[in-house]
Order: C-alpha cells, then sequence, then structure tokens
C-alpha cells in the first residue's frame, strides 16, 4: 500500500523510530518537528495520514488536530495521535479534536501498522468520492466539504450486539444523549437487522462465550448493504491480536473494557458523522452521474447517454441476432412556436413532447433527448414493422392533442416528423443505424411533414 504520511514529534528518536518503522512497510515518510510546519506540509503537499504528538513546544497536538480538520483542504486526512498520555480524559480530548485513532507509547508495531492500513483504506475511498465529486462543485459541493460532519445535532442510530445484558444496559446508559440504540444478542439476527435497517454504526462486543465476534464483522464487510456501515468492537484489554485482524477485516475503530462512557460517546460520535459525511457524497456523486446523463428540462436521457448506451444495445443486438430499432423525431415548425410565443412556450412543448413519448413507449426503450425539437428512441428486440407502428402511435398522439400553456391557455396544435431504421445486415455500426433514420426523417420532412417513414436500406 503506497502513501504518504506525516510523522509529527519535537524528539527526533521518537521520529526516527517511527520514521523506520513506516519505511520498512514502503511508506513515503515526511517528518516534521512541530506543529506550524506540521500545518504548513499538509497544506501544501498531498499526506494521505498524520502521526500526531501531542507534548509539543508552541502548539500543541490537539490545537493542530483542530486546525486540520477545520480547513475544507486538510480536513479529510486521518490523525493518528502517538503519545506517552494515557488517560481516558485526554483520549476522549484527542477524538473531540477530530483525531481518528489516540495510540499510546511505546507504541505496538503490529497494532500502529495495522491502525495506519485500516485508515488508508478508509481514506482511498472518501478521496475517490472527492475526486467524482469535482464535477459537482457548482452543484453544493462546497457547502459539504464546509459542512464535513452532517447532520451533527441528530441522534443518531446504533445498533448494539451483545451477548451479555448488563453490558447492553451500560452501553445504552452512555449513548443515550446522541443515539437510539437497538440491542440484539442474537449475532446473525443483527446482520439481517443491520442489512434491513437505517443504522449508522454497529457496535459489536466481544464478550460472547461461544461465538466468534469478527466473523460477524466480516459478514457485515462482505454485504453490499452493510459494505459502508461503520463497525465499533468493543475488546478486552491485551487483546491485541483480535485488534489486528478486526482492523484488517475493515473494523473502523475499536475501544477497550472497561469502558469510559465519555470515550464511547467520542469515538461512536466521530464514526455517526463520517458516515454521514460519506453518505452526502455519494449522493452527491450519484446526483452528479444523474445530471451527466439527464436532459435538464425534460428528464429524458440526454445525447452523452444515448452516444455511450447505443453501442452496447447494438453490440448486444448483434451477439444475440435479435432486431434493434431507432426512431427519431422531430418537432414540426418548431422556431415558430419559440418566435410567436416565446422561449418559455418552446421550453413547455418540448416537455409535453418528452411527456408523450415516455406513455408511448416501453421501459425497455432508451428515450433521449438529442438535441433541441430532435428526440431518439432506441427500441430493443423491436423490428421495423414494430417499430413503424409505436411511431405512428406517438405521430397520432401528438398531433390530436394540443399542448396548452400554463401562462395564457392558448393551446398550440403541433405535429411532429419521424424517421426510423432497423439493424440489417448492411448496418454495421451505431452511427449507420442513426444515419438511416436521420435520412428517413429528412424524407418525412420533405415530403410534407407530420408522417413516419422507415429507411429502405
Amino acid at each position: 500500500m503506497t502513501a504518504r504520511i506525516l510523522v509529527v514529534d519535537d524528539i527526533p528518536a521518537n521520529v526516527k523510530l517511527l520514521e523506520a518503522r513506516l519505511l520498512a512497510e514502503y511508506f513515503e515518510v515526511l517528518t516534521a518537528e512541530d506543529g506550524l510546519k506540521a500545518l504548513a506540509i499538509c497544506a501544501g503537499t498531498q499526506v494521505d495520514l498524520v502521526l500526531l504528538d501531542i507534548m509539543m513546544p508552541g502548539m500543541d497536538g490537539f490545537e493542530v488536530c483542530e486546525r486540520l480538520k477545520s480547513d475544507p483542504r486538510t480536513a479529510h486526512i486521518p490523525v493518528v495521535m502517538v503519545t506517552a498520555l494515557d488517560q481516558p480524559a485526554d483520549r476522549v480530548r484527542g477524538l473531540k479534536a477530530g483525531a481518528d485513532d489516540f495510540l499510546t507509547k511505546p507504541v505496538n508495531d503490529l497494532q500502529l501498522i495495522s491502525r495506519v492500513k485500516s485508515l488508508l483504506r478508509l481514506k482511498t475511498l472518501s478521496d475517490e468520492l472527492h475526486m467524482r465529486n469535482e464535477t459537482a462543485r457548482n452543484f453544493g459541493i462546497d457547502d459539504l466539504l464546509r459542512a464535513g460532519d452532517g447532520r451533527a445535532d441528530d441522534v443518531g442510530h446504533v445498533l448494539l450486539v451483545d451477548g451479555r445484558a448488563n453490558s447492553q444496559e451500560r452501553i445504552i446508559r452512555a449513548l443515550k444523549p446522541i443515539a437510539q440504540v437497538t440491542a440484539m444478542s442474537d449475532p446473525q439476527a443483527a446482520l439481517f437487522e443491520a442489512a434491513e435497517r437505517p443504522f449508522e454504526l454497529v457496535i459489536v462486543n466481544s464478550n460472547f462465550d461461544d461465538y466468534d465476534p469478527l466473523r460477524l464483522c466480516s459478514q457485515l464487510r462482505s454485504l453490499e448493504r452493510t459494505r459502508f456501515l461503520p463497525v465499533l468492537l468493543v475488546t478486552e484489554q491485551g487483546a491485541d491480536d483480535m485488534i489486528v485482524r478486526a482492523l484488517d477485516l475493515g473494523v473502523n475503530d475499536y475501544i477497550v473494557r472497561p469502558i469510559d462512557p465519555n470515550e464511547l460517546v467520542a469515538r461512536c460520535l466521530t464514526q455517526i458523522r463520517r458516515k454521514r459525511y460519506n453518505d452526502r457524497l455519494r449522493a452527491s456523486v450519484q446526483h452528479t452521474i444523474e445530471l451527466a446523463v439527464t436532459d435538464a428540462l425534460t428528464g429524458l436521457n440526454n445525447r452523452r447517454y444515448l452516444d455511450n448506451h447505443l453501442k452496447i444495445l447494438f453490440d448486444r443486438s448483434l451477439a444475440r441476432a435479435r432486431p434493434l430499432s431507432v426512431l427519431i423525431a422531430d418537432i414540426d415548425r418548431f422556431k415558430q412556436v419559440n418566435d410567436t410565443y416565446g422561449h418559455d412556450a418552446g421550453d413547455e412543448v418540448l416537455k409535453e413532447f418528452a411527456a408523450r413519448i415516455r406513455s408511448t413507449v416501453r421501459g425497455a426503450d432508451l428515450a433521449c433527448r438529442f438535441g433541441g425539437e430532435e428526440f431518439v428512441v432506441v427500441m430493443p428486440d423491436t423490428p421495423a414493422d414494430i417499430a413503424a407502428v409505436v411511431a405512428e402511435r406517438l405521430r397520432a398522439a401528438v398531433e390530436n392533442m394540443p399542448v396548452r400553456l400554463r401562462d395564457t391557455g392558448v393551446a398550440l396544435n403541433i405535429t411532429a416528423s419521424f424517421g426510423i431504421s432497423s439493424r440489417l445486415t448492411t448496418v454495421e455500426t451505431p452511427e449507420q443505424l442513426m444515419k438511416q433514420a436521420d435520412l428517413a426523417l429528412y424524407e418525412a420532412k420533405r415530403a410534407g411533414r407530420n408522417r413516419v417513414v422507415a429507411s429502405a436500406a
């Protein structure tokens, strides 16, 4: 796993020790001896993870972490505090400052590397979402980055999987101010519950007598519905092997017993907020994809989508020896509508025409706005004669029902012309198929408009 890690510590021996451990795992290592230099490096260089000491002269690690997490440019960088401080209050303060983990010196090598790799995997996913979201900056991504906490004040929804009733009660009581907790003692039933309900965190307690809790963690990561659901493992003191294996499986965080309630709350809040943030990123990515392939005015697919998907449908038709037809429709004398009634009226006509296409074609057909007043319908498994029937039905639906303008109540009588082509032995490419339909459309226009013409080729 290639990544760039920044080690921040004012004691050169500590820096050298961590640097040697990380270089042995083939990480690229940067170093800083104080907080100001660390902030400058993160602002000017791509850093994938920060190992941060707390007790430093000038600016301590808590302040460095807070500054990193408050800056949208660096808020996504995971921060692991590595320090001699070992009190629960110190861990809570570090977590509240935005740290992703808190490791106590001397650091266990295996635990350190496992934690680093686990956080880097999560950052890789987040980076991919950020990259895809670059094209969505005009659709609110800047606000999203500034509001990285998501709905920070909303009560979270947590699934607790715990084999003992008294332990369940303590955890539910600790989390009551921040979360609604559903407690279950059957791990397999809990797996189905996690897949069916919108939880934001699963807490898995390792206190089962006859069940390996890591099996549930693995199953949560393998199911599509729960793959991105954060998992917090509760372990015994000294269970280093279990912690390392859990992190390798993709568990997001862990806490050791006896549980400090404040630390539990801080760790749960961190995971819930990150889940909400990443959910918003994924929703934004999906929205961006929809914007990229959808015509904003009519809601039909756009030409970009047609150019990509027509080839897929054409190749499938060829491979399966099944018919494929294309219909190109053009609204007759559309320019007169714009010139006489204005572009708003023209937009209403386009939207109504798109609605009539939707009501006429099948769900399996691909309906697109090709540009201007021109529309394309691709009909898989449809021979030319059936495509002509569909086109005639659409032509009649347009001619027989005027478009009534909302603002003026004026009823516009419109018609459309249609050209059809089908994949024959002489049609070898999608481009040829479109060209034949376009020629047929031209013939329909030349012959007087408001008609359907099928390609003779």
